[in-house]
Formats: structure tokens, C-alpha cells, sequence
């Protein structure tokens, strides 16, 4: 299957993107993973590759505007550099439910006065 008319699937093993170093889990955040799209410019968005023939940034000049590559269609919203940095992987980390069972009670403090 040619490259240009390949489907667009979801790049996540188990709500993590492993070829990324430092991406963080989604798993248990409520957070979906999405598969990688393409935008109005036929540049496709999240497929983890970063260049591609038909972006503007590969086709740049002095005649382009550097407005044609700002805005919501150029950013994937969960296959995006921007969750490896430490305030966005604490934003998903404080989406999560504490993982403290099965010796957690749901509405009681049990070491309350133990210490």
C-alpha cells in the first residue's frame, strides 16, 4: 500500500506511544488516543514521521507565510511533542484514580490514628 493512501491508524500500545522515549501513558486518564489525520494541506498530523512532502515547511521560501502553519489543524491531540514535557505528563498523572487497592477502602481513612 502506497504511503499517500495508507489508512490512519492509532500508533498507541495499550494507551502509550513506546517510540517516544519520554511519552507519557494515557492509560486511566479518561483521555482517548486518536489516530493520525490529515490536514487541509494534505500533511498528515501524528503519524509520528515529522516531514512530509506536502507540508510547508519542507516547501519553504521568502514568498511563505509562517501563518499557513499556526493553528489547531497542525497539532495531533494526543500524538504531540508537547505531552513529553513535565507540566503536561502532571496534567495526565492527576487524571488518574490512585492505583492503592486492593488495601484502600473507598470512603474510609483505616490508618487514620495508627502513626
Amino acid at each position: 500500500m502506497a504511503k499517500k493512501n495508507r489508512e490512519l491508524k492509532p500508533l498507541d500500545i495499550e494507551e502509550t506511544l513506546p517510540h517516544q522515549i519520554n511519552a507519557p501513558s494515557f492509560k486511566d486518564t479518561g483521555i482517548e488516543m486518536k489516530a493520525p489525520f490529515k490536514n487541509e494541506h494534505g500533511v498528515i498530523i501524528g503519524d509520528s514521521l515529522y516531514a512530509s512532502e506536502d507540508s510547508p515547511l519542507e516547501n519553504w521560501s521568502d514568498e511563505t507565510d509562517p501563518a499557513v502553519m499556526a493553528g489547531e489543524d497542525w497539532i495531533h491531540p494526543t500524538n504531540d511533542i508537547g505531552w513529553n514535557t513535565a507540566e503536561n505528563r502532571e496534567l495526565l498523572e492527576e487524571k488518574r484514580k490512585p492505583q492503592g487497592f486492593p488495601f484502600m477502602h473507598p470512603t474510609k481513612d483505616v490508618s487514620k490514628g495508627q502513626d
